[in-house]
């Protein structure tokens, strides 16, 4: 039996082990983390008709900017528009639910990414692909397959007329209802 003595004497100090001066330092950065993340919620309930508004504005630009990116045919992006208005009190109240919920821990997590000075630039991993050579359709199959398209696209564009017809016909009974 062998017995195997480590030596204990090492001058070499392990770089993962923080002095307690380090440890101090970490221990008041984290308490200081958390009453930035304390404040912004104290600011975010006091100034809950402020965080209403910039969801009102932002709510606004964002969704004429996807709607308008979305749709291109003009009818149906007139409605939806109209749709998004209306549905927009629905969007404040889970926009705020979510901005209370969420937003103090985000913004204190950048701050402290902003503060702490670290490199954050990381190098990406490399990744190995293998690389297979791709067969071509055959004519038939690539004609099939053109056909199935143009079907597709023919269903869309049934689909979306009806669409526009039944919400007309939907806006028109709700104003004679009115």
């Amino acid at each position: 039996m062998t017995i195997v003595r480590q030596n204990t004497l090492n001058p070499t100090v392990n770089p993962s082990v923080n002095s307690p001066e380090n440890l101090a330092e970490k221990y008041t950065e984290a308490e200081r983390m958390r009453d930035v993340l304390l404040l912004l919620q104290n600011l975010i309930n006091s100034e809950e008709a402020t965080v209403k508004l910039i969801l009102d504005c932002l709510y606004d630009v964002g969704s004429v900017n996807l709607i308008n990116q979305k749709l291109r045919l003009k009818p149906l992006n007139r409605v939806m528009k109209l749709i998004a208005r209306v549905s927009k009190p629905v969007f404040r109240i889970l926009a705020l639910n979510w901005f209370k919920k969420n937003c103090p821990q985000l913004i204190t997590n950048w701050l402290h990414t902003q503060v702490s000075f670290e490199n954050t630039q990381k190098t990406p991993e490399q990744v190995a692909i293998e690389v297979v050579q791709l067969e071509p359709y055959s004519i038939p199959q690539r004609e099939s397959l053109s056909q199935e398209i143009k079907n597709l696209r023919y269903q869309v564009r049934w689909l979306a007329g009806i669409s526009i017809i039944a919400i007309a016909v939907l806006v028109i009974k709700a104003t004679w209802l009115n």
